[in-house]
């Protein structure tokens, strides 16, 4: 299976070392596109370097973010937003993720 990436605001480094990506568990920081709420029900997963980058440059959480590798997601398995992004909808365990980059600055370019 190939390589997948999550972005998300350093706020979210202990819940998801805990609980994994979960949607649901949502809280004070904002999406990397500065939403309050989940845009979908399911985690943004970056295909590949290209995209993983893009949304770094897109950061709107307002600080630092980190990313994560995701293992264990088929194609198949993902939902495709009506923004063409696509997202997993269910729980990846802490146990298929690998903090990569950390504390990356706002406007950093990957």
């Amino acid at each position: 299976m190939p390589l997948r990436y999550h972005v998300t605001s350093v706020q979210n480094r202990a819940s998801i070392s805990r609980y994994g990506l979960d949607w649901s568990r949502m809280g004070a920081a904002p999406g990397i596109a500065s939403s309050r709420r989940p845009e979908q029900e399911g985690c943004f997963l970056a295909a590949d370097e290209w995209e993983r980058d893009w949304f770094i440059r897109m950061n709107n959480t307002g600080g630092a973010v980190d990313v994560w590798e995701v293992h264990g997601i088929n194609a198949d398995d993902l939902i495709q937003s009506p923004e063409g992004h696509y997202f997993f909808p269910g729980v990846i365990p802490a146990t298929e993720l690998r903090l990569i980059q950390r504390d990356l600055p706002p406007g950093r370019r990957g």
